[in-house]
């Protein structure tokens, strides 16, 4: 009798018990065999595939170590280069604060990168300043860390030895408040265990700041627009010692942390089918040069009549048309923008729909109506606020409902204006303001009367406008941005507290809470962060 196939080793199959086989037997044995040569081959392309995109991992990681390494060479230089001599005493002092958070930031990225939990000894600067003592005044919650389970493995109860006493400071704004963390020791004297609760992860680490204080630093600097220096003499009256070196410290480490909540908010902001953009310049510190150049925020919301509203900023160090084409990528819809000759090559760009501000036209009109210049431009005037009226009315309407009051009353006014445009164009000279007017209109009429073909698309870019205030406030308050990227940083939390501003949520309490969640907040659940879904942890 011979052998069963299924008992054969295919490692040790012999010629000679080929032979020995019958020829069912042999095709039953080949048929096994190239069904493992099929196993092995995709369990190789599987093996194969998983090489190559752990490569890609580490390319793209290197790649990111080699910019943070670079960053913080150039910020060295920076810092104790010749050429910072040429700034004045605001521009030092501005630059100091900036090197100091954009040390911090790039120091958490560095350490995030590497996967590891604490600032290696390298690292660690030899002459550490000494912490000053918290003042005893202030206030004291004391919170008590044990394990729930204090019996040994071995059925014997732990016995108190000791404990670790760590204090960390809070605020709860015009109060400073100290936690006391007492993480009590337990051990066991049968089996010589210790056992003790784990230090729970702080935004800054080994630091004495709170979520809520870095959250506190944060809203004043960003929100409340007051500068580090100041910020320290408001501390200073409650007998805080906090110098700005230090508070620029704790934001760079906080804009670090928030990081991925805002690469999450920015791509719920581009899942909107209509969006508002604009950009605002903003003075960029060259401490090379010794002075400062232009640079621009740019800012992209929801639609104004979008029911869950959002904005996001993006920081960039020119105004040119490749900006929010990086930034938007592959989004399709329709853009609410201004003239800008900027937006024009994006436009074009993955079916992009161009809605024009109808607000910018009525401005040119309202320039030469208040200066009596011509009768004309009062009666455009007019002729568009009877539009605004009729958009006030369905403000409150859904988007069917809205598109239907536009057909039946604002498109035979919309088509009026455009006859009665053309006509006074033929009767004013060339080279007026009020020509130049007539002509912005003229030229701009597709885009201007695109509100009239969509129910989610405004009248006018006012709702991007009136979230670029915030910046324009900010903008006397810190002069310039230090460096390209604490202006990023500046965006990434001017996004994350107007959009929590725009939901109804205070940013201190928004901010304090999702600092103190996002080091453990699982990185697939990040969108339960973002200011719409934001629900305050229990």
């Amino acid at each position: 009798m011979h052998t069963p196939v299924l008992m054969v080793d295919l490692k040790t199959l012999d010629p000679r018990m080929l032979q020995a086989m019958e020829p069912a037997a042999v095709a039953e044995l080949a048929t096994r065999m190239l069904t493992e040569l099929a196993t092995q081959g995709a369990q190789l392309q599987q093996h194969e595939q998983r090489a190559q995109r752990y490569e890609r991992e580490i390319q793209f990681k290197d790649a990111k170590l080699e910019k943070i390494t670079f960053e913080l060479a150039r910020l060295k230089a920076w810092k104790f280069g010749a050429r910072t001599e040429r700034l004045d005493a605001t521009q030092r002092q501005m630059f100091e604060d900036t090197a100091a958070e954009d040390e911090a930031d790039l120091q958490a990225q560095l350490l995030a990168l590497q996967g590891e939990a604490t600032t290696p000894a390298a690292q660690t600067p030899a002459r550490a300043p000494r912490r000053q003592k918290l003042p005893e005044h202030l206030r004291r919650i004391e919170h008590r860390h044990d394990p729930a389970d204090t019996t040994c493995g071995c059925g014997q109860p732990m016995q108190r030895v000791g404990e670790d006493v760590s204090e960390r400071l809070d605020i709860v704004p015009a109060e400073f408040i100290v936690h006391r963390h007492v993480r009590g020791k337990w051990a066991c004297r049968c089996c010589q265990t210790l056992v003790q609760e784990p230090v729970a992860p702080q935004v800054v680490d080994k630091g004495l700041p709170t979520a809520g204080l870095v959250a506190h630093t944060l809203v004043s600097r960003f929100v409340d627009h007051v500068p580090y220096y100041r910020q320290e003499q408001i501390n200073a009256r409650s007998g805080v010692h906090t110098p700005r070196s230090t508070l620029a410290s704790w934001a760079g480490a906080g804009g670090a942390a928030l990081t991925p909540l805002y690469e999450a908010l920015r791509v719920f902001v581009l899942s909107a089918r209509v969006l508002h953009a604009d950009e605002t310049p903003v003075a960029l510190l060259d401490p090379g040069a010794g002075k400062t150049r232009k640079a621009y925020v740019w800012a992209y919301a929801r639609g104004a009549f979008d029911p869950i509203p959002a904005v996001v900023y993006n920081f960039a160090a020119g105004r040119a048309g490749r900006y929010p084409i990086e930034f938007l990528g592959r989004w399709s819809g329709t853009l609410t923008c201004d003239d800008y000759a900027g937006y024009g090559a994006l436009l074009k760009l993955h079916a992009r729909i161009e809605a024009g501000c109808l607000a910018h036209a009525r401005r040119k009109f309202d320039e030469l109506a208040k200066a009596g210049a011509s009768p004309v431009a009062a009666q455009a005037m007019q002729r568009i606020a009877w539009l605004y009226r009729i958009e006030q009315e369905v403000a409150d309407a859904d988007s069917a409902q809205r598109l239907l009051a536009r057909r039946e009353r604002s498109v035979p006014l919309w088509n009026e204006l455009h006859v009665w445009l053309r006509r006074q164009r033929g009767q004013v000279p060339d080279g007026g303001g009020i020509a130049a007017a007539i002509d912005y209109s003229l030229r701009r009429w597709d885009a201007l009367g695109r509100f009239l073909q969509d129910g989610n698309v405004a009248i006018d870019n006012n709702h991007i406008e009136n979230l670029m205030r915030p910046w324009a406030m900010g903008r006397k308050a810190w002069l310039f941005a230090g460096s390209e990227l604490a202006g990023q940083r500046a965006a990434m939390v001017m996004s994350l507290v107007q959009s929590a501003r725009l939901n109804g949520h205070e940013p201190w309490a928004y901010l304090r809470d999702v600092l103190k969640r996002l080091l453990e907040h699982p990185n697939h659940r990040i969108d339960e962060l973002l200011p719409h879904r934001w629900k305050p942890a229990v």
